[in-house]
């Protein structure tokens, strides 16, 4: 192969790779402006908070509930190796709420969530509802795709701060009944060990990735191809791309919280 068509064999995904991040952030932008331009469509706002936030929280709470019990088993077995068997409460605490919790709730939300956004506005996109409300004056982005990132920017924090708790209530189930610990003294030490900031980082990671879920659902489902093939691949897209920036938009978070 020439080098000519080595660099363009290169060059052209890195440009279509780019020009794709640049839309993204464009319709970030957009989406963004229009929060605080009227007119506001509370009851969009409010299915869609039921939708993202209540409907979402059996998948989340029991995704959590497993995780911390899993957790402790880990720590109590790696911990017995040192005889540091007492710090399974504070470290299930801590990386239920620092870690755990956000990015496991984040990711539940991106498969469930992200794909129902994708694969409805794809829907009205093939079937041509998104022009029809252009014909009656209404803006497509305001009416759909605001009230969903909003929606999802808030009910997300919440899901994970009720993930967090279900989770290290599982810690707490197993560490009784499996690992021998007494109830008061596990809880104890979990809310000494735990501070303000551990909970508090954790729901801004939920924030950020309930923007993402939201904006990447509305961005593929926006965009999708016609017919029922364009619609899958909006939806397949939507969901892997909103988890890779979560785990991406995790570790930066890490980095800025937790590094002096």
């Amino acid at each position: 192969m020439s080098p000519a068509l080595m660099l363009r064999a290169i060059g052209r995904p890195a440009l279509e790779s780019l020009a794709s991040i640049g839309r993204v952030a464009l319709f970030a932008v957009q989406i963004v402006s229009h929060l605080f331009r009227p007119p506001f469509y509370y009851r969009e706002f409010l299915v869609q908070v039921m939708q993202i936030g209540w409907f979402s929280l059996p998948v989340v709470g029991l995704t959590a509930l497993f995780t911390g019990g899993a957790l402790a088993l880990q720590i109590y077995s790696g911990g017995a190796r040192f005889n540091a068997e007492s710090v399974v409460p504070s470290i299930v605490a801590i990386g239920m709420v620092r870690e755990l919790g956000p990015v496991l709730g984040g990711l539940m939300v991106a498969a469930r969530v992200a794909s129902s956004i994708a694969a409805e506005l794809g829907t009205m996109k093939v079937t041509e509802q998104i022009d029809a409300l252009v014909t009656l004056s209404t803006n497509p982005l305001k009416y759909l795709a605001v009230p969903r990132v909003l929606a999802a920017t808030l009910a997300v924090p919440v899901l994970v701060g009720v993930g967090d708790a279900i989770g290290i209530m599982g810690g707490w189930l197993v560490g009784i009944t499996r690992l021998d610990f007494n109830s008061a003294t596990y809880l104890k030490n979990t809310i000494d060990f735990l501070e303000a900031w551990d909970v508090g980082s954790g729901l801004v990671k939920g924030a950020a990735f309930g923007f993402i879920v939201a904006l990447m659902g509305c961005y593929h489902g926006m965009n999708s191809g016609r017919g029922a093939q364009g619609v899958g691949k909006a939806t397949k897209s939507a969901v892997v791309a909103a988890s890779v920036l979560i785990l991406a938009a995790n570790y930066i978070l890490t980095e800025v919280f937790f590094t002096s």
